[in-house]
């Protein structure tokens, strides 16, 4: 009998998921019968989109308070759409504002079965959310290994199913060589500067990034500083560095092709002896690269104030979560200053090995060298199906 499953995800991280997820759906079940809302990686694998998924990429109060009926009408759309269907399984990935008010639609009004892909952080703040999450979620897929007792306690199945990032290709010692040649960063060693993926991000961690990198250059002067922009802020990031002392090289996503831009961006992460980053998944990736880091992020005033109290956790960084660890020094809120920035890459510089091993550990906690995550994903969601 051929399996219908309703899918959507509402941003391009989902679309990543949902991609490997129907991949793994359609080797495991061949013939899979889909609808539901999705980017071009989602499409690629059979389905046709309802809308387009770029709809609900809004992030943010403002962005969304202009678009909040428009939105409303696509939620009901949308489960009007999995009731008509009557699909064996609809499967909701992250975007939860808008995937979770589907599926408390179809629940109110049918028995579908309910799957959750990326567990809420309740780990980290706001635990409630799972309890809410359970009136209308049968199952979670999570994407760290320490989610599932979190999902269960409120009363879902949960399958620790690996996260993506174990998933991405590692560049080799021939990749970083052409990276070399073709950024002319030459033989010398490096080190990569992060400063965020949004404008608000690099305007407020530039200009401490770029005091903390003249610090610690004059301490490491034989460090060249590389900045993998990214794509929506590669402008800004370049507007920024003007100011700094310390003149680096910018790597801009959007004058190559997408896939020759990752490429290049892996190889610059694998050859990089040190990073500087904003807190973020982008953490995951250097750890992927066993590139030796500091975290550091500048939080508005009322944001800190806010999550300080709130908070669950006392560290931001994955891997230092995931091994239970503490080897990632983070400079976080009034701690992210040019000294404690710079103070932190010398010593991480001086002693890099226990970050290397922990990295090495955190990505075999996360799935790496297992199968991939899209097809566990999608040997569980078949599994709790029965």
């Amino acid at each position: 009998m051929t399996l219908r499953v309703f899918i959507l995800a509402g941003e391009l991280s989902g679309d990543k998921l949902g991609g490997a997820l129907m991949e793994g759906l359609q080797q495991l079940s061949p013939g899979v019968e889909y609808q539901g809302v999705g980017g071009p990686l989602m499409q690629a694998q059979g389905l046709s989109s309802l809308f387009a998924m770029d709809e609900l990429s809004v992030m943010g109060i403002a962005e969304v308070l202009p678009k909040y009926r428009h939105l409303k009408r696509r939620i009901r759309q949308t489960a009007d759409a999995v009731l008509a269907m009557k699909p064996d399984v609809l499967i909701t990935i992250d975007s939860p504002d808008f995937s979770l008010r589907v599926a408390k639609l179809v629940k109110a009004a049918s028995s579908i079965r309910t799957v959750h892909y990326v567990a809420p952080s309740v780990w980290a703040w706001r635990p409630k959310r799972a309890v809410k999450m359970a009136q209308h979620i049968d199952h979670v897929l999570a994407l760290l290994p320490f989610e599932p007792p979190y999902m269960e306690a409120a009363g879902m199945a949960c399958d620790f199913v690996g996260h993506p990032v174990v998933a991405e290709p590692l560049a080799t010692s021939g990749d970083i060589a052409a990276m070399r040649l073709q950024l002319g960063l030459g033989d010398g060693a490096y080190m990569v500067a992060l400063p965020g993926s949004r404008r608000s991000e690099v305007s407020r961690l530039a200009p401490v990034f770029g005091a903390a990198l003249s610090e610690f250059h004059a301490r490491r002067p034989d460090l060249r500083v590389v900045v993998p922009a990214a794509g929506p802020v590669a402008d800004l990031v370049r507007a920024e560095s003007r100011a700094w002392a310390v003149e680096p090289v910018i790597f801009d996503p959007n004058t190559f092709a997408d896939d020759t831009a990752a490429g290049l961006k892996r190889a610059l992460f694998a050859g990089a002896d040190l990073a500087l980053a904003a807190s973020g998944t982008v953490s995951l990736e250097l750890a992927r690269a066993r590139t030796p880091m500091v975290v550091a992020y500048a939080f508005q005033w009322l944001s800190w104030q806010i999550m300080k109290r709130m908070a669950l956790i006392d560290t931001v960084t994955l891997v230092n979560l995931v091994n239970d660890s503490r080897v990632v020094p983070e400079c976080l809120g009034p701690e992210c200053t040019a000294q404690n920035i710079a103070d932190a890459l010398t010593q991480v510089a001086l002693d890099p090995a226990p970050q290397e091993a922990a990295m090495a550990l955190t990505m075999v906690s996360l799935g790496e060298g297992g199968e991939a995550p899209g097809l566990r994903a999608a040997r569980a969601v078949l599994d709790r199906l029965g």
